[in-house]
């Protein structure tokens, strides 16, 4: 029944999981997070939720237009799903925010494959990862993706790389000047330390790593099977296969090192993991297994969910 309403891209799919994930949103402000009704700021917790549910609607879009799956609603399911294994993703706004712009930057950098309007892209993408570092300042490891994709597409054009630099003036430029007005011109220096907090990192929270090396170990795994599989689907799905898995393990690296109490940023490697995901999935001749796969998916994390509550 699940894989019959999700196996086509349909209106209702994006109520269903838009609602589901604005009412989990709330659930962890109260439940998890003991936020209480008098200390909830309505309209910062407004736009930060306008921004993880636009979230969904990107992701079905980069999805689809890059072809990155076959046409159906996998992509937003496992999406929301991923929140409700990582709930405590949804108390770090940071996480929100960076998570959010890394997106558009995937969305032009995946665009490259077309070879038109290069340059363009490369500004975009470039300029998405550097605000995003506004909040995580290690997201601009991403730049390294961007690298990847001009490596990959069109490494000859020297003006491909002077585009990186030329971004990274224009970003600069821009935040001090904003900064200067807002009265806060030490912030580049002061955010900007990419400091490693030895001391948040190490001290290991059992449930917290094993969760991490289980999801990392099975993301793993599937990137492995879905290059096996795209091996016969041509060169094109298959390096567009490599820059989603070098995401992921960006995002892993990213996700280390901002590691701290109030700080959880494994939200940004969602997009990978989706795709991985639904590609294992679409491999899956057997209707009933794949069904079964589907119900567990959403009630085991559920059940984990309100035990933990």
């Amino acid at each position: 029944m699940i894989s019959s309403i999700f196996e086509k891209t349909k209106p209702v799919n994006f109520i269903i999981l838009l609602v589901f994930l604005f009412l989990f949103y709330w659930s962890v402000q109260f439940y998890l997070f003991d936020l209480s009704m008098s200390n909830v700021e309505i309209a910062p917790s407004i736009g930060i939720l306008t921004i993880l549910l636009f979230s969904v609607f990107i992701v079905d879009f980069v999805v689809k237009r890059n072809k990155l799956t076959s046409t159906n609603s996998f992509a937003i399911l496992f999406f929301t799903l991923l929140f409700v294994v990582f709930p405590e993703t949804l108390g770090d706004n940071n996480a929100i925010f960076t998570s959010f712009f890394l997106l558009l930057a995937m969305r032009r950098l995946l665009s490259i494959k077309s070879l038109k309007n290069i340059k363009l892209k490369i500004f975009d993408a470039s300029l998405w990862i550097c605000i995003s570092s506004v909040f995580y300042e290690w997201a601009l490891l991403y730049l390294l993706l961007v690298f990847a994709a001009i490596y990959i597409y069109e490494p000859k054009n020297i003006r491909n790389w002077l585009v990186i630099i030329s971004v990274g003036f224009c970003f600069f430029m821009i935040l001090y000047g904003i900064l200067v007005l807002l009265d806060k011109p030490n912030f580049i220096l002061e955010h900007y330390d990419f400091a490693i907090h030895y001391d948040a990192i190490f001290p290991i929270k059992w449930w917290t790593s094993l969760k991490m090396t289980l999801y990392a170990l099975f993301n793993m795994a599937l990137a492995f099977s879905a290059f096996v599989h795209l091996s016969k689907s041509g060169v094109g799905k298959v390096i567009v296969m490599r820059l989603i898995a070098f995401s992921f393990v960006i995002g892993l690296v990213v996700n280390v090192l901002v590691t701290s109490e109030n700080n959880n940023a494994v939200m940004i490697t969602f997009f990978p993991s989706v795709i991985f995901i639904v590609n294992y999935l679409e491999s899956i001749k057997k209707p009933k297994f794949l069904e079964l796969i589907l119900v567990s998916s959403i009630l085991i994390p559920i059940i984990v969910f309100v035990v933990k509550l």
